[in-house]
């Protein structure tokens, strides 16, 4: 069940929000979609869903077009919720869990299940209105995944909740992906994206300036970071060929360099002055590959 989109793009009157967008996310994997405010994310999540249409370019999911026929596979969580605040928690997900043809009794028994994995089974009987703002992100997640998509979509799905429910909800991804669902999963966290997907990309004004496979990605950038923890003033690399960024930390010092062979000129910088505590290259985050890539734009 491959998800394409090919040349997709979405016009409103003159503003372009997607821009010839191609996009192939692979069937039960995580696919982390990343962009600044604007950046078409959400726009693409309604064409994906059958919600809104294409202005020009095709999407197609297991090479048939998808439709609202194909809903009671897909699961969606909107950024923006969408509970009904005077509805007991039990009546508006059998409800929902209803219009995407499953039985009622089926639907209770997820309903509990999911209840009983949060720990919140006596919210079964509450008002949404009732409950905090972290536990109605938890039901509508439920109201996601009742059905058991197949195609998942969740539109910034940690925003607003504490470290706690944060780890909670991730665990419950993870399950879902290795169930073989795939998931699309947009984040304003580059954190969450890098630990949980293996392919992304990252949208500006409509068009994906990254994309591909994470690890390749890092590799392509070329930089990478440096860590320095010594007992001893080392401001001085700053001022070795290659060293792109430098901040001071309170142990020592993090470091952007061009390539691995600018490492070997600062640990000779470093040699003889003192005791060097730690000395380590890492990976470049996806946190710097998304600022250098977006930069000044991201809001």
């Amino acid at each position: 069940m491959t998800l394409q989109l090919h040349q997709v793009t979405k016009r409103f009157g003159h503003a372009v929000a997607v821009d010839h967008l191609s996009l192939t996310i692979p069937e039960k994997e995580m696919f982390g979609f990343l962009g600044g405010n604007g950046a078409g994310k959400t726009t693409t999540f309604r064409m994906i869903l059958g919600l809104l249409d294409p202005s020009g370019g095709s999407i197609s999911w297991n090479n048939e077009t998808i439709s609202y026929e194909k809903s009671h596979l897909i699961g969606y969580l909107p950024e923006e919720r969408g509970l009904y605040p005077k509805l007991k928690v039990k009546d508006q997900l059998v409800y929902l869990a209803r219009l995407r043809g499953m039985e009622k009794k089926s639907a209770l028994r997820q309903l509990d299940s999911w209840l009983d994995r949060f720990h919140i089974p006596e919210y079964k009987e509450k008002k949404v209105e009732e409950l905090s703002k972290g536990n109605q992100q938890k039901i509508q997640f439920i109201s996601a995944v009742i059905h058991k998509p197949e195609l998942l979509i969740l539109d910034e799905p940690f925003s607003g909740l504490d470290p706690v429910n944060v780890e909670q909800l991730k665990k419950a991804v993870i399950d879902l992906k290795e169930q073989g669902t795939t998931i699309v999963f947009s984040s304003h966290r580059m954190e969450h994206v890098e630990e949980l997907c293996e392919h992304l990309c990252i949208l500006q004004r409509g068009r994906p300036v990254v994309q591909g496979k994470l690890k390749e990605i890092k590799r392509s950038f070329g930089k990478k970071n440096l860590r320095i923890h010594a007992d001893f003033d080392v401001e001085h690399v700053k001022e070795v060929p290659g060293v792109v960024k430098y901040k001071q930390t309170g142990e020592g010092c993090e470091l952007q360099i061009e390539n691995e062979s600018v490492a070997q000129l600062v640990f000779d910088t470093l040699h003889g002055k003192g005791f060097v505590r730690l000395f380590e290259l890492e990976e470049p985050s996806l946190n710097d590959i998304f600022i250098e890539k977006v930069g000044a734009s991201y809001e």
